[in-house]
């Protein structure tokens, strides 16, 4: 599983302004994916629960059972326009589409992500 550094607080707000702009590369989707992944890990360690937001970012958080081949006891997957807007606090996790199964998947208490 993959190590994600998390961005400046200037890095991160120049890539919010082009995402509010509407004008997001794909560049800029993937930092912010990174970006929010990184503050979900520092957040919520652990390997019980794996966050999927290909094909950016995987990350496994919450402590609890690990795994360590195969599918895990628990999965959350969503795009990457869905994890930026819930990480941010644009988006609810009950109004998200949003992917999860296993125990442990219900990510509500842990969003919105400290992106300030």
């Amino acid at each position: 599983m993959a190590r994600y550094a998390a961005l400046t607080h200037e890095e991160f707000a120049q890539i919010c302004e082009r995402l509010d702009a509407g004008e997001p590369s794909r560049a800029d989707l993937k930092a912010a994916t990174k970006h929010l992944a990184a503050l979900l890990v520092a957040k919520a360690p652990g390997a019980s629960v794996e966050v999927r937001i290909p094909p950016f970012a995987a990350v496994q958080v919450v402590e609890g059972s690990r795994h360590t081949r195969g599918t895990p006891p628990a999965v959350v997957e969503m795009d990457a326009a869905t994890w930026i807007a819930l990480g941010r606090g644009r988006l609810g996790w009950a109004d998200a589409t949003v992917r999860a199964s296993g125990e442990r998947s219900d990510l509500s208490p842990l969003l919105p992500l400290d992106v300030a």
